[in-house]
């Protein structure tokens, strides 16, 4: 089984830490390969930088001509794009955002999100009532560290988790998930500290997706997540396509 995990930035060292997460919650004879957009924010914090990203994931799947694949997980947590992606491909495709949700609501009645800066609290709590799992969150807290800050000082953002998910606890958190791909690697330390299950977005979305493809389920093709129309589509103002929805191009950057 080879399943592709997208990276929502283009931050190539973020890709390597969200693979390495997935690699080591993946089954044997599961094989991970990570995409990083070739173009896009750096880290997305906040509407502009989700829309962008939605769209330079999207441009990176289609573009994509590396070996065939099983499934898709999308690791930005509250991020846009996953409807699109699901019309696009025709693979199961995991967002880490709603995979932890769901199984945080098999693990406890009400689960608390701890994710990076508050502005991202706002597409997590819209991705989630999408997902239909909002009325299961207690709360979404912030750390206070940008997304790009969280490698910097290991100890500093296991402090600033803990001290979100003391917050998350006190407001009915029975369960505590990660906001974050870049938090993947946090979740042994601080659960053990709270004595709460800690769930980790990424790799809930990897034995989900291993799940759906033992299973032979994938996207239903019936209603909102139909095949795209036919029509003519333009990537970018210099790709110079005209025809859009699986015209072949370079390929973001894989990571094998």
């Amino acid at each position: 089984m080879r399943i592709i995990v997208t990276n929502c930035n283009t931050t190539q060292e973020m890709t390597e830490e969200i693979v390495r997460g997935a690699r080591a919650s993946a089954g044997a004879g599961t094989t991970v390969t990570g995409l990083t957009p070739a173009w896009g924010p750096a880290s997305a914090e906040g509407w502009l930088d989700s829309y962008l990203s939605a769209a330079a994931v999207l441009d990176t799947l289609r573009t994509y001509d590396g070996p065939g694949y099983d499934a898709v997980v999308l690791a930005g947590f509250g991020e846009h794009g996953r409807e699109g992606v699901r019309e696009l491909v025709d693979v199961p495709v995991v967002d880490i955002t709603e995979a932890a949700a769901h199984l945080a609501c098999l693990l406890g009645r009400r689960y608390g999100v701890v994710t990076t800066l508050d502005r991202s609290r706002g597409q997590i709590e819209d991705s989630l009532e999408t997902a239909g799992v909002a009325r299961n969150c207690a709360a979404v807290v912030g750390t206070g560290l940008a997304v790009l800050d969280l490698a910097d000082d290991v100890g500093r953002t296991e402090a600033a988790f803990l001290a979100a998910a003391e917050r998350a606890r006190d407001a009915g958190a029975e369960v505590l998930v990660l906001g974050c791909a870049g938090m993947t690697g946090l979740q042994r330390a601080v659960g053990e500290k709270l004595g709460l299950p800690v769930v980790d977005g990424v790799a809930a979305a990897v034995k989900l997706a291993e799940s759906l493809v033992t299973l032979g389920l994938t996207t239903s093709r019936t209603g909102s997540y139909g095949t795209p129309l036919p029509k003519t589509r333009l990537w970018g103002r210099s790709s110079g396509e005209s025809q859009g929805d699986r015209s072949s191009g370079e390929p973001g950057g894989a990571l094998s």
